[in-house]
């Protein structure tokens, strides 16, 4: 049979399905595979493979399309506040922008029906501004950043210092000006009228330059001495500001380690726990009964929450939440890995477990805290390494 002629119906299908461009209908989001056609997407959903992920799916759905809708408001905002910033611009060519990266979150795997409805549900909760015309929807983000907020802030508290301290100055000069005043009279002016005493004699006015040199005098007197007195106040205040780090006293490397520590720990703990190379136990019912309680490998993290495993007994691999995954404490001596809290991703060594409070005591033997003994760790935030 001789090759297909390139414009042929096959030849072009075969062109277009290499290029990627498959439809979304045939697209399945639990197991993030795209399949070619018709006939590929019914042997996906016929595999077993796919049927795990529907048990898992089936045990909390709510909880799926919940992580799902996030995902995708999470990255469309992002891309909305990266490339387009606070303008105004229209929904669909937000959303073609987003199609266009290969691993994205699909709509029909959210709670949102239509890119109507998610941009309707943006301007209800607050996070875009948006508008209807004969256009179809426009968008524009609202600019919420921790940062941004702060330097705006800082900017009006510098305005607000600014006026400030225009208002120190002048009532620093009306002070200047009542001190000059107290203790004299103020001369109130006699008006007289003007007579000619002699119709040809010139009239002549004089004017008392002395009254007016010694009332400039005076001025610029007066305007010298505040000019002191705010050279006075800022040299004091310079000396203040560069007399406080002096005080404080060279920070020691120890002090330095200690202070990182305890800034550690005041970090809140993550809601994730999965790392590679740790030995997990499978404890979902859902699966077939020869994984329950068994103990496996984690070859990869996804996402964060998602596993790949490896089943030590029988060496399959399975793609598992980690609510469906616990730790594993090994016995004294073996090496553990820290999963959460100050001390995260540090490797240590089994001391003891505290069996009636559910922790263990390790001694660190990786990183800037090595050979530092921590106990009451919880069984949930160490495992055993592969």
């Amino acid at each position: 049979m001789g090759k297909s002629d390139f414009l042929s119906p096959k030849a072009i299908s075969t062109r277009i399905k290499s290029k990627g461009l498959q439809k979304l209908r045939w697209y399945c989001q639990m197991c993030q595979k795209q399949c070619r056609d018709e006939n590929g997407f019914k042997c996906h959903c016929m595999s077993q493979s796919h049927q795990r992920q529907l048990l898992l799916a089936a045990e909390n759905p709510q909880q799926f399309m919940n992580y799902f809708s996030e995902e995708f408001q999470r990255d469309f905002l992002e891309l909305l506040r990266r490339q387009f910033g606070t303008r105004r611009v229209h929904n669909n060519v937000v959303y073609n922008e987003y199609i266009s990266h290969r691993e994205h979150i699909h709509m029909n795997a959210t709670r949102w029906e239509t890119l109507t409805d998610f941009t309707k549900w943006l301007g209800r909760e607050g996070l875009c501004r948006v508008d209807e015309t004969p256009k179809g929807w426009y968008i524009q983000y609202i600019d919420r950043d921790p940062e941004t907020i702060r330097r705006q802030q800082e900017q009006e508290r510098k305005k607000k210092q600014d006026l400030d301290d225009e208002e120190k100055a002048a009532k620093l000069i009306e002070q200047q000006v009542r001190r000059g005043l107290e203790g004299k009279e103020l001369e109130m002016p006699v008006y007289t009228e003007l007579n000619r005493e002699n119709e040809e004699e010139k009239v002549t006015f004089k004017l008392n330059r002395g009254g007016s040199t010694s009332g400039a005098a005076s001025s610029k007197t007066s305007v010298l001495a505040l000019k002191m007195v705010e050279g006075a106040v800022k040299r004091t205040g310079t000396a203040h500001g560069s007399g406080q780090p002096k005080k404080k006293k060279k920070k020691s490397a120890l002090n330095e380690i200690m202070e990182l520590e305890e800034e550690k720990k005041r970090t809140s703990r993550k809601d994730y726990w999965l790392q590679p190379d740790i030995i997990v136990r499978i404890v979902t019912k859902q699966l077939a009964e020869k994984y329950h309680k068994r103990k496996a490998v984690v070859k990869e993290v996804i996402d964060k929450y998602t596993a790949i495993v490896r089943v030590i007994d029988s060496g399959d691999k399975l793609k598992l939440d980690q609510t469906h995954l616990e730790t594993v404490i090994p016995a004294p001596g073996k090496k553990v890995l820290v999963l959460n809290g100050g001390y995260r991703g540090n490797e240590g060594i089994l001391e003891s477990i505290n069996e009636k409070r559910f922790s263990v005591t390790i001694t660190i033997d990786s990183g800037p805290f090595k050979g530092r003994r921590v106990e009451d760790i919880q069984y949930e935030d160490v495992s055993k390494l592969a």
